[in-house]
């Protein structure tokens, strides 16, 4: 599959944002596994951990290793989460296609997360563009702009503050910066609002849509952003995930129900949705104390259903 054939990507999130959030440690055959099924699906972005002290998240110890077996899969762009440039640096040794970088709009919630001023994440966005720049120059570099629509902690984000975030982050030097409803606070006319705010700012610059289904909103607000012109969304299988230090900030997009509703709009993901069912599989394995969610996987594709793929053909 190459990106021509697709109008919009699915990036999946769950080994990384999925696995931080949950108690469960999911053995690193079994995430190797499950990331196999995945591409098997048609899945051609994978997070597949973040580089941050195993004493932090053990559940992402193992990141560096996962990243290797990643890389055997041809065509899959492996894309690791990066807090500082140590992390960078790691994540740059062990091979990734691209880095994440999680920047944030709420003061109180950078402070918690990643325990840096917002002035001093875009330091380590600078410092991280430049490490790249010097050694790693084919290393995309994003900026996620986490509680882009509100926070647990602070409460309102003024939007003016998530644009300059956004507008800091590519001058620091980001390849693209996206914007992320850490906390299911968002409602789709204020992603439509935020999104072609961010565009107008930076342009082609704008990057994914990272939304979370906390308050049952996640589809909703996805179909808002595409409306507004956004192609790639990050989601994650079964619905796992949320950020440990966002109190309340429970669960992404289920990847399964995103690719049912664009493919059953005719808008091509490349992802086969049986398969994807089936990647489910390693995915309980692997934790198999975690409840694992998703309404189309529950109910099924409805009788005739045809994917966008068929559609024309």
């Amino acid at each position: 599959m190459n990106s021509a054939s697709i109008d919009v990507l699915i990036s999946e999130v769950g080994p990384r944002d999925g696995l931080q959030s949950i108690k469960s440690i999911m053995p690193t055959e079994e995430k190797n596994a499950w990331i196999d099924a995945l591409y098997k699906a048609g899945v051609r972005e994978i997070e597949v951990g973040s580089f941050v002290p195993a004493k932090l998240l053990p559940q992402m110890a193992d990141t560096a290793e996962v990243v290797r077996h990643a890389k055997t899969l041809p065509g899959l762009t492996v894309m690791a989460l990066v807090p500082n440039l140590r992390g960078a640096q790691a994540a740059i040794e062990a091979g990734v296609h691209k880095l994440t970088i999680p920047v944030s709009a709420s003061a109180a919630h950078s402070l918690a997360n990643v325990r840096k001023t917002r002035e001093e994440m875009i330091e380590e966005v600078q410092k991280i563009a430049q490490y790249r720049k010097e050694f790693a120059p084919e290393v995309k570099v994003e900026a996620g702009i986490a509680t882009a629509f509100g926070c647990t902690i602070q409460g309102l984000v003024p939007e003016d503050e998530v644009i300059w975030m956004a507008e800091q982050a590519i001058n620091a030097g980001a390849d693209e910066s996206g914007l992320s409803d850490t906390t299911g606070y968002a409602n789709p006319a204020q992603i439509k609002r935020l999104f072609r705010r961010l565009k107008a700012a930076i342009g082609s610059k704008a990057g994914a849509a990272h939304l979370h289904n906390t308050r049952g909103l996640g589809l909703a607000n996805c179909l808002a952003a595409y409306e507004e012109g956004v192609t790639s969304f990050d989601s994650s299988m079964g619905g796992l995930g949320g950020c440990p230090y966002a109190p309340g900030a429970s669960g992404n997009v289920v990847t399964e129900d995103l690719v049912f509703m664009f493919e059953a709009m005719g808008i091509k993901t490349g992802i086969n949705l049986d398969l994807l069912f089936e990647a489910r599989k390693p995915l309980q394995a692997g934790v198999p104390s975690e409840i694992i969610y998703g309404m189309v996987p529950e109910a099924g594709a409805p009788k005739g259903f045809m994917p966008a793929t068929q559609w024309g053909g």
